[in-house]
């Protein structure tokens, strides 16, 4: 599905529009393919507790009410070993699937000191025996 992005992807802020994907539960993608570029995303509510405020601007931005159907997933940066892979909880991207716009948040370590931006995923996910 392709998505309109209302507030930029840190390091791609020349990137306005983006195609989402759903993997499976856990995981998705984001591509673009005039810009030959690809980010892996995590679940963020699959891995840990999370809980973030949606800034004012963004809830403007992507037009989100109490009814919008939102999903929000984690940048991951990925390794050879996929448990080694490195997920970043303070910048989320929030999806709004109604209206098909997106947009990441820069969250403050000072108000989420519990969230990382190089959290292993090996932290979150059971080694399977």
């Amino acid at each position: 599905m392709s998505y309109i992005l209302k507030s930029p992807i840190l390091g791609f802020e020349n990137i306005q529009e983006i195609n989402f994907e759903k993997i499976d539960d856990l995981f998705a993608k984001i591509s673009n393919k005039s810009q030959q570029f690809e980010i892996f995303l995590v679940n963020p509510y699959a891995l840990r507790e999370y809980s973030f405020d949606i800034p004012k601007h963004i809830e403007l931005l992507l037009s989100l009410d109490k009814n919008s159907k939102v999903e929000v997933y984690c940048v991951m940066v990925l390794q050879k070993n996929l448990e080694e892979s490195l997920v970043n909880f303070l910048a989320p991207i929030i999806f709004n699937h109604d209206n098909k716009t997106a947009g990441q948040v820069a969250l403050s370590l000072l108000d989420y000191p519990n969230f990382s931006f190089k959290a292993p995923l090996a932290t979150f996910i059971a080694k399977s025996a």
